[in-house]
């Protein structure tokens, strides 16, 4: 875009610019919404009389003449007496003629024309004193503007009213308001990132409305007062008090967030205004713009190129009232380590992964009759919020060439056909894809071999290496341990291959394998990334396969702590 110089006489000025900048930014607008809102902003009548009165103003103060002394015929004296003392040339004498005789005839400059019968010979006669008795006159005088005095019946206690105008399309303002609880007036209760009034920084968290486009507001609800902005297009016209409390500039959020639940704010009676609530689904990327509110966070989806945002509800309240609503369940305990040791680990060894997992095996029956939830939020006040599926904080990654390879978890009961996948997998590309051997306290087969089916160790040496966390997974069956070790699953990655691991109950008949789907799928389906349904084992494989694929290769979301670990 070229300089452009403002003020009377130069080619363009500030009121041009304002006329020709929703062309000029046509091509990096991407919605028409948005266009439209330029257009309306940038061609209100108002906002263009604005500009040409600070345009006469900035001119008047760059070109306004400033005397460069106030006493001109003082000076003319001075310099009257100090030629007296000069020896007199013709010069000198005309000079001194000029200063002080009252009235001057001098000719005009017709006198060097060449003679002839236009030739005109005339004098001008003046008053060279009066001339520069005017100028002092006119030098010791002050021609700026001058208020107005204020009046002296002026109340000290008044506050100060700020009108503002905002041109509004069809988008929401982005300011949701409230009745104070000890005053009854009606101020902003926040203002929503991205949006109409955050955008043009005129109104603040606090201010006190009286009017809308005129209306008294004073005796209204907040839903009236929403329904009156709702209802109104162009330019708005607000009347406040500003607040007196002094904001913290807020940064654009850089925290991204991966949704563990589905969330309408049209079906949330506690959210506070559902209009400026954020729809999302299990599985989006939301990026966090504000967290002022410890409820209500702000958040719009990743990638959307409408910068408003929406309100959410925070982590801590969803996990608060997500755990209370919780259903007393009975389940089998987790004998295994929990997530974020997992985490940890996956995180000290760059690759993929695919799936987070929590129970490997089907404990013994008389462990389940033992055991309950933690969730019995009916008998206890005191409840855990850990495993309670909100967000999970992720950030972008990609493998680069020179990284190892993630560890990749395979979750499903008996039946689905998951070791046939894994066999495919790995005949597909022996170099690629390996396995680990897991470990055990039962008695070995005779027609196994130790270190190939499995590892086979003591209760007492499995047992203490499970004190000393050097299994990523375990659990028991028929009184024996079964469990995969961490040291197993290094020796994969240490020869630079996919280390593959399959984990699922032993079950006694159909009917249990589908109510430990069920419970895989409501209390830890959050935790996984890819779900493949095996109706058809040529398609699942070629659908696992294209899934491993991409994880190598694309840029895909993975929890914050893998990275920083």
């Amino acid at each position: 875009m070229p300089a452009l110089s403002t003020g009377p006489g130069s080619d363009t000025g500030l009121y041009e610019l304002l006329a020709a900048l929703p062309a000029q930014l046509q091509p990096h607008v991407d919605s028409q919404e948005d266009l439209t809102f330029l257009w309306d902003m940038f061609g209100e009548k108002s906002l263009h009389s604005l500009v040409k009165i600070y345009e006469k103003l900035h001119y008047y103060e760059r070109q306004s003449p400033v005397p460069i002394l106030h006493s001109a015929a003082a000076l003319a004296d001075d310099l009257a007496e100090e030629l007296q003392n000069k020896p007199l040339n013709s010069e000198i004498r005309e000079l001194l003629k000029l200063l002080s005789k009252p009235n001057v005839k001098v000719r005009t400059c017709n006198e060097y024309l060449p003679k002839g019968p236009l030739q005109m010979n005339f004098a001008l006669s003046f008053n060279f004193q009066a001339l520069l008795s005017v100028h002092d006159t006119v030098a010791q005088k002050k021609y700026d503007p001058v208020l107005p005095p204020m009046p002296d019946d002026i109340d000290d206690e008044e506050d100060s009213v700020k009108i503002i105008r905002l041109v509004k399309n069809r988008e929401p303002l982005g300011a949701t308001i409230k009745k104070d609880e000890q005053t009854g007036a009606i101020v902003v209760a926040r203002i929503m990132r991205g949006g109409a009034a955050d955008r043009s920084g005129l109104i603040h968290v606090g201010d006190e409305l009286r009017e809308v486009n005129g209306i008294p507001v004073e005796d209204k609800k907040p839903e009236e007062i929403i329904q009156i902005l709702a209802q109104s297009q162009g330019a708005i016209t607000f009347k406040i008090i500003p607040s007196i409390k002094e904001e913290t500039p807020s940064k654009e959020g850089k925290m991204f967030i991966k949704a563990l639940f589905d969330y309408d704010p049209n079906e949330d009676k506690a959210i506070p205004c559902k209009e400026a609530g954020l729809s999302f689904k299990k599985g989006d990327i939301l990026q966090i713009m504000s967290q002022d509110d410890a409820m209500w966070w702000q958040a719009k989806h990743e990638g959307d190129a409408n910068p408003r945002a929406g309100l959410i509800p925070s982590k801590h309240f969803q996990e608060r009232r997500l755990a209370l609503r919780r259903p007393e369940i009975i389940v089998q305990p987790l004998k295994i380590s929990n997530r974020k040791s997992y985490a940890d680990y996956a995180g000290n060894n760059s690759g993929t992964y695919l799936a987070g997992f929590r129970r490997s095996f089907r404990l013994s029956r008389k462990d389940k009759k033992t055991n309950k939830s933690m969730y019995e939020c009916k008998k206890s006040d005191q409840y855990d919020t850990a495993d309670v599926p909100t967000y999970e904080e992720v950030t972008p990654y990609r493998r680069q060439m020179n990284e190892k390879y993630r560890l990749v978890v395979l979750v499903g009961p008996v039946g689905v056909g998951l070791n046939e996948l894994k066999r495919k997998l790995l005949i597909s590309d022996t170099q690629h894809y390996g396995v680990t051997v897991p470990h055990t306290t039962r008695a070995r087969r005779s027609q196994e071999s130790d270190g190939v089916e499995y590892i086979f160790i003591s209760k007492h040496l499995f047992e203490t290496d499970v004190q000393n966390n050097k299994f990523i997974e375990y659990g028991e069956y028929k009184n024996n341990y079964y469990g995969t070790s961490i040291d197993s699953i290094r020796s994969v990655l240490a020869k630079n291959k996919v280390c593959l691991l399959d984990v699922q109950p032993h079950e006694e008949d159909f009917e249990e394998m589908i109510k430990s789907a069920q419970i895989m799928e409501s209390q830890y389906g959050h935790l996984f990334d890819k779900i493949i349904v095996n109706d058809d084992l040529t398609m699942a494989f070629k659908e696992l396969k294209t899934t491993f694929d991409k994880l190598e290769t694309e840029t895909h979301w993975v929890p914050v702590s893998w990275l920083h670990s």
